[in-house]
């Protein structure tokens, strides 16, 4: 393969010394479709946040994990036409949807929720950018094979 095989942040496809690529950003729709039951799970089943702020029932979990997933993407695409780095898109995207899904719980849960940011940890832990790089990578190596 050329070596100008490399491209910017907007396309954020990288080739390694051994000529194999991948692309940070944006996620595929498998990827997208993993976080979206990622956060449906999280929501609706007994977790450390559900402790605290409750569990949804499973249907509203779907509509919520949804709108949060495609507001999170719409937001990082946003931001990801400008010169940003593909990493820092995705770290954005994570903590889009972290920000989101603890807004979510806390505005359902009423005004039995404190102010306290403890949860933020946790809400970030359930979805982390690790997750949404190896099905990424993996997805590209099946690709290029």
């Amino acid at each position: 393969m050329p070596s100008d095989d490399h491209y910017s942040a907007e396309g954020t496809k990288k080739q390694t010394s051994s000529g194999f690529s991948f692309s940070i950003w944006p996620p595929t729709q498998r990827t997208r479709d993993a976080i979206i039951s990622r956060l449906i799970e999280t929501l609706s089943t007994t977790s450390v946040l559900s402790k605290r702020y409750g569990t949804i029932p499973k249907e509203e979990a779907s509509e919520a994990s949804r709108r949060i997933e495609e507001e999170a993407f719409s937001v990082a695409t946003t931001v990801a036409s400008s010169e940003k780095d593909g990493l820092e898109v995705l770290q954005l995207y994570s903590k889009e949807i972290s920000k989101r899904m603890l807004e979510t719980v806390k505005a359902r849960a009423g005004s039995g929720a404190n102010g306290d940011n403890s949860a933020t940890e946790t809400a970030s832990a359930d979805v982390t950018p690790k997750a949404v790089a190896n099905e990424e990578v993996s997805s590209s190596a099946e690709a290029e094979a």
